[in-house]
């Protein structure tokens, strides 16, 4: 009987390690933001901005861009498809690509160039890891914090007669 109810408890414990390990791999979620920026002199060659471009992600349409504008989209997995409506030029028909892009696990926030991606650039040319700045220490006592004119206790009348 004891033989038993640990062999329950050990095939529980085992099934949830290999749930724990699947959720890891496919739940893992990134925010991707989609950048229609024109590269500046990669390897002495300039990718332009799109005049247009549509994103669509699951079959929604995450973001409409025009040039040096970014969307944003949500991704859960490693394996990140989106579908995009091209127009090149102002007046020219759009052109739509499936794009599929292989997701690092260790970067929530992904930066990702357009025009370098369809552009066949190696992923250091249109991939980049988004960094928040850094919150400001408000801790800090501001110059002219004093009272509602900025003045302070600066001028050494704090609270004295003035001679009235």
């Amino acid at each position: 009987m004891k033989d038993r109810k640990l062999l329950f408890r050990i095939g529980a414990l085992a099934i949830c390690v290999i749930v724990a390990a699947v959720m890891l791999v496919i739940g893992r979620g990134h925010t991707i933001y989609l950048d229609n920026k024109t590269v500046e002199d990669y390897n002495g060659q300039s990718y332009s901005a799109f005049h247009k471009v549509v994103i669509t992600v699951k079959g929604e349409e995450v973001a409409k861009l025009g040039k040096r504008e970014r969307g944003m989209s949500t991704w859960m997995g490693q394996n990140f498809r989106m579908t995009l409506e091209i127009t090149e030029q102002k007046g020219d028909d759009p052109v739509i690509k499936e794009v599929d892009v292989k997701l690092p696990y260790s970067v929530d926030g992904i930066i990702i160039n357009l025009p370098a991606l369809l552009a066949g650039l190696p992923e250091e040319a249109w991939f980049d890891e988004f960094i928040p700045a850094p919150e400001p220490d408000i801790s800090e006592e501001l110059p002219g914090e004093g009272d509602e004119f900025g003045f302070g206790d600066e001028m050494g009348m704090e609270g004295e007669n003035l001679g009235m």
